[in-house]
């Protein structure tokens, strides 16, 4: 059965940072694109940071660039996103997903502010 289980928001001030985890089981994460959405409240879900199947390429939305970081630990068969500089407008709802598989997991709250 597969299972990609985020966890790790919460409700940080601005400025402050956050280590998203979402840990998948019933496939591997080195054979997926892993990817991190994030949807606010009432706006449209966005693809906000990608790594390859082999971990050697990453891409970021621009919004994103230099304050957040995807990575992906294949003993642990588990994916991260670093987020450091928070600010308001990163408060979300973050989902995890085996892009290429279509394995979506079930979001972690994450809220800025102060």
């Amino acid at each position: 059965q597969v299972q990609l289980v985020a966890s790790g928001g919460g409700l940080v001030q601005p400025g402050g940072s956050l280590r998203l985890s979402c840990v998948a089981s019933g496939f591997r994460v080195s054979n997926a694109l892993m990817t991190w959405y994030r949807q606010p409240l009432g706006k449209e879900r966005e693809l906000i940071a990608s790594i390859s199947s082999d971990g050697s390429e990453t891409t970021y939305r621009e919004s994103v660039q230099g304050r957040f970081t995807i990575s992906k630990d294949n003993s642990e068969n588990t994916v991260y996103l670093q987020m450091t500089t928070l600010k308001p407008e990163d408060t979300a709802v973050y989902y995890c997903a085996a892009l290429d598989r279509g394995y979506w997991g079930q979001g972690t709250q994450v809220t800025v502010s102060s």
